[in-house]
């Protein structure tokens, strides 16, 4: 009997997919100490004919979004522990070791690795440098309240326990947040592990799909954050700033209709309200200056994107009511 179940849900992912198997394959750990499992969720290019060149357990299901992929993997799971990654992520060498690792201790019942990516895009590379401040704040924490699923561990009892993710969330987006909150509210101790890596293939490279992602983000964020409402005050994993600075474009934008009335009193509200979003930048940029220099100079524009995808992303999840 394996010791680890990895589970990797697959949709259309015959571009990403080898890439990912073959860092699986070759973890240096004893084969039969873990299982690979791929869900297929209803591929329609050629990630099947991909998969026959591993051995792996193939589950092939009719599209119904990752969250349902997962839960159908783990059913099939031997393993007591469970280990998650995407079809478009590629371990590091010792990603399973550094995955279990936290484990020894009894109480932890979930563990989070980290991202990194090899992309060159500017874009691609502002994205990264986004999770490295999240990082940062992980590493701060004794214990978590977000595991996300491109690199995230469970105790297959616990997650059983749990219900799995909630498959009413039909999308990549989210679902991880909201079990990571059930867990949290419940009092199981989650940590973070910045060595178990995983290098993503697919982090936005044009500002049109960082813009989709962050609007999507911001959408489903509200919807988590209706079933979860103190978590919108603070978590472990979501920077302050991140959230003052959509109020602050907020006043950006309130602003201006004051100003027909009012004009010394609209460029008043505006001037302050810009002035307290580049002051709310000032922690992530001195970051990005230590990392990626060039994105530093950039980043206020991408932080003023960011903002504005996620606020309306958010204000269109309010309305929706959902």
């Amino acid at each position: 009997m394996p010791l680890y179940s990895i589970i990797v849900p697959a949709y259309n992912a015959e571009g990403t997919i080898e890439s990912c198997l073959s860092a699986l394959e070759n973890q240096p750990i004893p084969k039969e100490d873990y299982e690979i499992i791929v869900v297929d969720d209803g591929s329609i290019d050629g990630t099947a004919n991909v998969l026959k060149n591993y051995a792996v357990k193939y589950i092939k299901q009719e599209n119904k979004g990752p969250a349902t992929a997962r839960n159908r993997g783990v059913e099939d799971a031997k393993g007591e522990i469970i280990l998650f990654t995407d079809s478009d992520c590629v371990p590091d060498i010792n990603w399973v070791s550094e995955m279990i690792k936290p484990f020894k201790d009894v109480d932890v019942v979930a563990v989070k690795g980290a991202y990194r990516t090899r992309q060159k895009s500017i874009v691609a590379r502002f994205s990264q440098l986004e999770f490295e401040e999240r990082f940062e704040m992980l590493k701060k924490a004794g214990y978590i309240d977000m595991v996300d699923t491109y690199s995230a561990g469970f105790r297959k009892e616990i997650f059983r326990k749990m219900g799995g993710f909630d498959t009413s969330f039909p999308v990549a987006n989210n679902e991880d947040t909201e079990l990571s909150y059930r867990m949290s509210n419940l009092g199981f101790k989650m940590v973070f592990n910045p060595n178990a890596v995983v290098y993503h293939l697919n982090h936005p490279d044009s500002v049109k799909r960082y813009a989709r992602l962050k609007f999507w983000r911001g959408y489903w964020r509200v919807v988590v954050y209706k079933r979860f409402p103190d978590k919108m005050l603070k978590d472990t994993y979501t920077p302050q700033t991140l959230k003052l600075q959509t109020l602050a474009l907020f006043g950006i934008i309130c602003s201006l209709p004051v100003a027909v009335f009012s004009p010394a009193l609209g460029m008043y509200l505006s001037i302050s309200a810009a002035l307290f979003f580049l002051i709310l930048s000032m922690p992530f940029m001195l970051l990005a200056f230590k990392k990626e220099p060039v994105i530093a100079l950039l980043s206020p524009a991408f932080l003023l994107l960011r903002a504005a995808s996620i606020g309306s992303g958010a204000l269109w999840g309010a309305l929706k009511g959902r």
